[in-house]
């Protein structure tokens, strides 16, 4: 029994250490154009970030995007020289849940 109390108050002090993401990290505004959802099972997201054309790619939730603007922060930028683009984005939703998306495609 007092393995299992162990058990319930290092799972719940888990969760506490994770808590909400801070709303201050999310600086980026992505403006959702339009949402679809591909083959086999993902989700293609064309945006604007800073006045640029992107097509993001991520795994879908229960179903397409709502258009609008959504906060994000850039949370991987691993191109290796100035023409190659390799990104990801961390969308925050009102909720406070998160999804990553990361650079399929960029246009003019």
């Amino acid at each position: 029994m007092k393995r299992l109390g162990l058990i319930f108050v290092l799972l719940f002090s888990a969760a506490a250490w994770a808590g909400d993401p801070n709303p201050a990290d999310y600086a980026i505004t992505v403006h959702v154009i339009s949402s679809r959802i591909i083959p086999p099972g993902g989700l293609r997201l064309k945006v604007t970030i800073d006045g640029k054309k992107y097509e993001l790619e991520g795994n879908p939730g229960p179903g397409v995007l709502a258009p609008g603007n959504y906060k994000a922060k850039l949370t991987q930028d691993s191109g290796k020289n100035s023409y190659d683009i390799q990104q990801t984005y961390e969308l925050l939703f009102p909720d406070k849940k998160t999804r990553k998306y990361w650079v399929a495609g960029i246009s003019e």
